[in-house]
């Protein structure tokens, strides 16, 4: 697109700073947290990634929309982002797969975004003061008024996002389970010798997340975020999933409740991301906010000479500090900052890693995981069946 048909857009921080550029997408204004992701690839699952509700997001790779957009790269029925920002901007996607432009996708759900400004200047902003709101306006192009704007909303610290993503009814996920992109097809074929049931506790659930527990075998069934904890066990699941999704783990007190009770189950349960933090909550630990959060395709996390290469997105993280040892011990660690990666519970079958095994996109080194859920589920199954007997 020249230049000279750009519409100009205006994007301010919370501590003031401005960037001009030009607006792709839709139009209007947009207030969220600004963060930054590193990956190179995958724009279109992190547009639609629901942990990235309330969250306008940089991309640190220079040109986006090169590939254009699909139904099947999809992580939610829609893009979750509050904005998109970007250096450059394809308008002429290349690739078999795609079936619209980037901005003319970004416009038809009504995303604001702005491209055309130093990303790696914003980027080292935010690594060097934090994470802070920021507003994105074709329509406001004073600084000072948007300014105004951007104070006026709240704080990521103490917001509960959950529900606006969680879905309101429950359903039986039902796509496909072995997709034409399956990677780990040796793994999966030899998981499906009998239906396992498990119960997905949703806080903003990618869809990727339900493929992979799928291909192993598992019926799954998605239930909201507040659904009870006796409405869950009469689906008699062999385990239970905690999801991962937006804004602070600690306002999320009916999860963290729902999580406490699960517990006394004793069924295998395993969270990721979200799910992890609120099964530390409900363990008796305490999660903080990062300072500028992990988000990127290349997080190393590990313990013990072992590493892992991960996709990880989340803002905050569990204080070790506060983790009851007696219970529960760290598994993994983010190897760059030394934060907690990973819990195991020491005597029940319960654990949950802040990063995403499901990895689309990303490395699947960490996919391993689903296989120990499973596995942890059919020991379970057969020691019922034992008891019985």
């Amino acid at each position: 697109m020249p230049l000279s048909d750009a519409i100009p857009a205006l994007l301010v921080l919370a501590d003031g700073t401005a960037y001009r550029g030009w607006s792709f997408g839709a139009t209007g204004t947009t207030i969220g947290e600004v963060v930054f992701n590193t990956g190179m690839t995958g724009y279109q699952e992190v547009l639609t990634d629901p942990s990235y509700c309330g969250q306008i997001v940089v991309f640190t790779y220079p040109e986006l929309g090169n590939t254009g957009v699909n139904p099947e790269d999809e992580e939610s029925t829609k893009p979750q982002v509050k904005g998109a920002i970007a250096r450059n901007i394809c308008h002429q996607p290349s690739n078999w797969r795609a079936v619209q432009s980037l901005p003319d996708y970004l416009q038809q759900h009504q995303i604001p975004g702005i491209y055309g400004i130093d990303t790696r200047a914003l980027t080292r902003k935010i690594r060097m003061y934090g994470a802070m709101n920021g507003g994105i306006s074709t329509e406001i192009l004073d600084e000072a008024e948007l300014l105004e704007q951007v104070l006026a909303a709240p704080s990521m610290a103490g917001l509960n996002l959950v529900r606006e993503v969680t879905t309101p009814e429950v359903y039986e996920w039902s796509e496909p389970t072995i997709p034409t992109w399956e990677f780990n097809l040796e793994a999966t074929a030899n998981n499906h010798q009998e239906t396992l049931t498990v119960v997905a506790l949703d806080f903003g659930v990618k869809r990727n997340i339900l493929r992979r527990l799928a291909s192993y075998g598992c019926r799954v069934i998605v239930v909201p975020a507040d659904t009870p904890p006796a409405e869950i066990l009469k689906y008699n699941p062999d385990g239970i999933f905690l999801s991962n999704g937006p804004g602070d783990p600690a306002a999320v007190t009916e999860g963290i409740a729902t999580a406490q009770a699960l517990l006394q189950s004793q069924k295998p349960i395993f969270g990721i991301c979200m799910g992890h933090q609120i099964l530390g909550h409900a363990l008796g630990a305490e999660t903080f906010k990062l300072k500028f959060g992990h988000r990127g395709l290349n997080q190393p996390a590990g313990l013990q000479q072992k590493v892992e290469i991960t996709s990880q997105n989340h803002s905050f993280a569990i204080n070790p500090d506060s983790l009851p040892d007696t219970v529960v011990e760290i598994s993994h660690l983010n190897l760059n900052d030394r934060t907690v990666a990973g819990l195991r519970h020491k005597s029940l079958p319960i654990f949950s890693v802040q990063y995403h095994p499901e990895a689309s996109p990303g490395p699947h080194d960490a996919d391993y995981l689903f296989e120990q859920f499973v596995q942890a589920m059919r020991t379970a199954r057969q020691a019922n069946i034992a008891e019985v007997s």
